[in-house]
């Protein structure tokens, strides 16, 4: 059922009509502010500390992070880490910071796309970066497919220090801004790869999504 259908049936259900144009003007009044929420005090902090703080937290919940000058060294630190889990192919968003790279070179078999049940590994890039917990904040697109995020056991994700923020709330502001409050369909906030100790409360790592998180920080300031 479609979300028209849906809101449709609690229309008739409370026996009303289409809104008129003043019921509309005045939903739209009430949410166009943004209200600040307390902020804990830990994620108001300067960039750098900020980003200090991200690491701090997102190796704390299982990622791995590798620092980077630039974009040009993506290629170079994605090819080892892959040969170490015995992995050579990789499929990749078709984002413009990950098009102009040398795949070509990188003797990994690479493909941009929809990710599949049984791939290997992923190369998306995120959005922002959330300090307070180590999260990062990816969003769907025609170019990046949430299927990306989830389906291979090996998720790698290209996050520039510059798009690091202090609390989720500074993530939201930054993605109502950047799409001009369109939002997108899916927004994923990922905090370490996928776990779940819901059986017998052991550990189990890619319960629900990658088994692996690298994040490739990036400090250019482009």
């Amino acid at each position: 059922m479609s979300k028209a259908e849906i809101l449709g049936s609690i229309r008739r259900g409370l026996k009303r009509g289409e809104p008129t144009h003043t019921q509309r003007a005045a939903v739209a009044a009430r949410l166009t502010p943004h209200g600040h929420n307390l902020i804990p005090k830990r994620a108001l902090l300067p960039h750098q500390e900020q980003v200090s703080l991200f690491t701090a937290m997102a190796i704390e919940a299982a990622a791995e992070i590798v620092e980077l000058e630039s974009e040009a060294s993506i290629v170079e630190a994605v090819k080892p880490w892959l040969k170490e889990q015995h992995i050579d192919t990789l499929t990749i968003a078709s984002d413009a910071q990950l098009d102009t790279l040398d795949w070509e070179g990188s003797q990994l078999q690479v493909q941009t796309g929809t990710a599949h049940v049984g791939d290997a590994a992923s190369l998306t890039v995120a959005f922002a970066g959330i300090a307070e917990t180590g999260t990062l904040m990816l969003h769907s697109s025609k170019e990046s497919p949430t299927t990306l995020n989830f389906l291979p056991d090996n998720h790698i994700v290209v996050l520039h220090k510059r798009n690091i923020v202090g609390p989720y709330e500074e993530a939201w502001k930054k993605l109502r801004e950047a799409t001009k409050s369109i939002m997108p369909r899916t927004v994923n906030l990922i905090t370490g790869p996928s776990r779940s100790a819901d059986i017998e409360q052991r550990l189990q790592m890619g319960a629900h999504g990658p088994k692996r998180l690298l994040i490739l920080l990036v400090s250019d300031s482009k």
